[in-house]
């Protein structure tokens, strides 16, 4: 008896594996017969223009440096020259040296005057830019603290959408050549970049919606890290709808999946 319900057992233990080794078969050939198109993206960063604002436990460290900076250091020439002229000075009141008007002529105390009233006349530049105040997520000149990056509005079947540049691979270029040609014909020849590499820094994949599919599954893209140069101009076409968003604004504007996956090299 005991010997019947082993061999039973064991039949269907034969008889499970079979299934799921021909399930897992049937499912590997059905992803190896599928068709993808290969996209190569652009991430093009505009770098911060100026330091972030101090934090006030920043601030209080920083004063604290200053501080000792300014009890360790040696005294400069321009404090040992005040020191000197105060000293003939008193000297000279007494009578005891006999100095020539031209050597106290311009004092350190004169050049110091001058200094500070130099310094009270400048003015820094604002932080806060008439970009920032009119909202124009087009313009360079807004959110100076923060790295911007660009989207662009790109159709994805009959639905428009703001993503990182991207275009399709073509035979005979590699992803980096397709990344290059992708930028420059959505933004010409104004928007100077320099890439950072070959490799790509990212990948995402998505599939095309059901009537949409005709010889590819869906698309792969692979994402290459870009940095827009100093000298470098806007966008010039008013044909193409772009925005310069920052991290904050990004998580905002994409769609969860696609930032989860941009998110991962943003720095």
């Amino acid at each position: 008896m005991r010997l019947l319900v082993n061999r039973s057992l064991l039949n269907v233990t034969r008889l499970l594996s079979a299934r799921t080794a021909s399930t897992q078969a049937t499912s590997a050939a059905t992803q190896s017969e599928q068709k993808w198109d290969l996209y190569a993206g652009v991430l093009v960063e505009r770098l911060p223009i100026v330091t972030k604002t101090l934090e006030p436990i920043e601030a209080k460290f920083k004063q604290m440096l200053e501080q000792i900076e300014l009890e360790k250091s040696l005294k400069s020439n321009h404090e040992l020259r005040k020191e000197t002229e105060k000293q003939q000075l008193e000297l000279l009141k007494a009578g005891k040296i006999d100095l020539d008007s031209e050597a106290l002529k311009q004092t350190a105390q004169d050049l110091e005057d001058a200094y500070n009233e130099e310094f009270a006349r400048f003015k820094p530049a604002p932080r806060v830019t008439e970009a920032d105040e009119k909202n124009d997520i087009r313009s360079l000149d807004r959110q100076l603290e923060e790295t911007l990056v660009l989207l662009i509005e790109q159709k994805l079947g009959t639905k428009s959408h703001y993503l990182l540049p991207q275009g399709l691979h073509k035979k005979g270029e590699s992803m980096r050549q397709t990344a290059e040609r992708t930028l420059k014909e959505y933004c010409g020849d104004n928007l100077q970049v320099t890439f950072y590499g070959n490799a790509p820094v990212g990948f995402y994949k998505y599939k095309y919606p059901a009537n949409a599919q005709t010889e590819a599954t869906g698309a792969k893209v692979f994402f290459f890290r870009s940095v827009l140069k100093e000298a470098s101009g806007n966008i010039g076409s008013s044909k193409v709808k772009y925005q310069w968003l920052s991290q904050e604004e990004l998580k905002k504007q994409l769609h969860q999946s696609y930032y989860q996956s941009v998110s991962q090299f943003l720095l």
